[in-house]
C-alpha cells in the first residue's frame, strides 16, 4: 500500500469520526440500565436456584463488556465532543469494569501508536516473542513464556491479576492527574462493593459478582488477544513499520453473531478502530461497509478464531504466527548471521 493510498484511506473514513450525542446517550441508557436490572435479577434468583443465577450473571457480564466499550471510546475522546464528559463517563464506566481511566487511556494510546512494531512491544500488549528471540533465550525465559502463553494463564489467571491487582497501582512514570484518577477509581470501587455487600450480604455479592467478573474478564482479554493474534497478522521493524498497514493488516475483522456484536459494541471491526480511534463504536460497522479497501482485512469468526490458541511465536521470515511445535520446521537464519534481538518482557502496563 503506497503512502497516497494510505492517506486516501484515512480521508475515506474521516466522515465517520463525528460522534452523535443522541446515539451516545442511547447507548449509555441501553447499557447501564440493563446492567443494573440484571444484577438485581441475579440477586433475587438466588432464592430460586443458583443454576438460574449463573446464566443471568453471564448475561450481566456481557453488559460489563459493553460498558467497557463505552469506557474505551471515552479514552479515545470519541464518545462525546466534550473532554470533561468523556472523563466523567469514562471514570464511571471504568469503576464498573475495574479499569482506571487515565492510566488505561495513556497505555492504550501507546498500544495504538506502536501496534505491530517489533521495536516497541511491551506497553499495552500481550507478550509476543519472535522465533529467533525464543530459540536464543535461556531455558527459564522459554519456560516463563510457555507458562505465560498457556490459555489458562492468559484467560483465567491473567484477567484476575490485571483487573484486581495490576490496575490498582499507578505506573512509576504516572503523572499527578493519572495517579489521582487511579486513587479515585480504587476508592469508588471499594465504596460501591461495600454498599452492595451491605445491601445483599457478602456471600450473595460474591455469588453474583464472581461469575460476572470471571466471564467479563475472560471475554475482555479474549477479544484483545484474538484480534491481533491470527496467523497472517502484521509485525515489522521500525524502519518498515506502517501505521495504516498495522491497522488494516494487523487487526482483524471479528465477524460475530449480531447479538454478540451488539454486546461487544462492534469492537469486532477492530481494523476500523485501529485505523481511526476517533470513530465511535456505533459508527464502526458503517465505516467498514462504506470503505471497500477495509473489506480486505482478515476476517475471522467464532470457529476460526479458536485457531489463534495455537499461535505462540511470530515467525519473521514467513511473516506469520506459528505454534511451539512449528519452531522446529520454521525457516530461521543461522544464529551467526544475525545477533539475537532483545527480549520483550511481558507487560500489559508499564509500571
Amino acid at each position: 500500500m503506497t503512502k497516497a493510498k494510505e492517506l486516501n484511506l484515512k480521508k475515506e473514513i474521516a466522515p465517520f469520526e463525528n460522534n452523535d450525542i443522541k446515539s451516545s446517550l442511547r447507548q449509555l441508557f441501553n447499557t447501564l440500565v440493563p446492567l443494573i436490572l440484571l444484577w438485581i435479577a441475579a440477586y433475587y434468583s438466588l432464592s430460586i436456584s443458583y443454576w438460574l443465577t449463573l446464566p443471568i450473571g453471564i448475561l450481566t457480564a456481557g453488559f460489563v463488556i459493553r460498558s467497557f466499550i463505552i469506557f474505551h471510546d471515552c479514552c479515545h475522546q470519541s464518545f462525546f465532543k466534550s473532554k470533561l464528559a468523556n472523563e466523567i463517563i469514562g471514570t464511571i464506566t471504568g469503576v464498573i469494569s475495574l479499569v482506571p481511566y487515565h492510566q488505561w487511556k495513556t497505555t492504550h494510546s501507546i498500544h495504538h501508536a506502536s501496534s505491530g512494531n517489533l521495536e516497541k512491544r511491551g506497553i499495552g500488549d500481550i507478550w509476543i516473542m519472535t522465533v529467533e528471540e525464543y530459540t536464543s533465550s535461556s531455558f527459564w525465559i522459554r519456560l516463563a513464556y510457555r507458562v505465560y502463553r498457556n490459555p489458562f494463564t492468559l484467560f483465567v489467571i491473567g484477567p484476575a491479576y490485571i483487573f484486581l491487582i495490576d490496575y490498582r497501582f499507578n505506573r512509576k512514570v504516572a503523572r499527578r492527574r493519572e495517579r489521582i484518577n487511579t486513587y479515585i477509581t480504587n476508592v469508588s470501587i471499594v465504596g460501591l462493593y461495600t454498599l452492595l455487600c451491605l445491601a445483599v450480604g457478602w456471600q450473595s455479592f460474591l455469588m453474583i459478582q464472581g461469575p460476572v467478573f470471571f466471564f467479563s474478564g475472560l471475554a475482555g482479554v479474549w477479544l484483545f488477544y484474538v484480534q491481533h493474534q491470527y496467523e497472517d497478522s502484521y509485525f515489522e521493524h521500525e524502519d518498515e513499520w506502517s501505521y495504516v498497514k498495522a491497522a488494516v493488516e494487523g487487526s482483524s475483522y471479528y465477524k460475530l453473531p449480531k447479538v454478540l456484536q451488539w454486546l461487544t459494541g462492534n469492537i469486532g471491526f477492530h481494523h476500523v478502530h485501529h485505523l481511526s480511534p476517533r470513530v465511535p463504536n456505533y459508527h464502526l460497522e458503517a465505516a467498514h461497509n462504506a470503505t471497500p479497501p477495509l473489506h480486505m482485512a482478515t476476517t475471522i469468526d467464532l470457529r476460526t478464531s479458536l485457531n489463534s490458541l495455537r499461535f505462540r511465536l511470530w515467525d519473521e521470515q514467513n511473516k506469520k504466527f506459528i505454534s511451539f511445535k512449528g519452531v522446529k520446521i520454521a525457516h530461521r537464519k543461522p544464529q551467526h548471521e544475525s545477533e539475537p534481538k532483545p527480549i520483550i518482557r511481558p507487560s500489559l502496563e508499564s509500571k
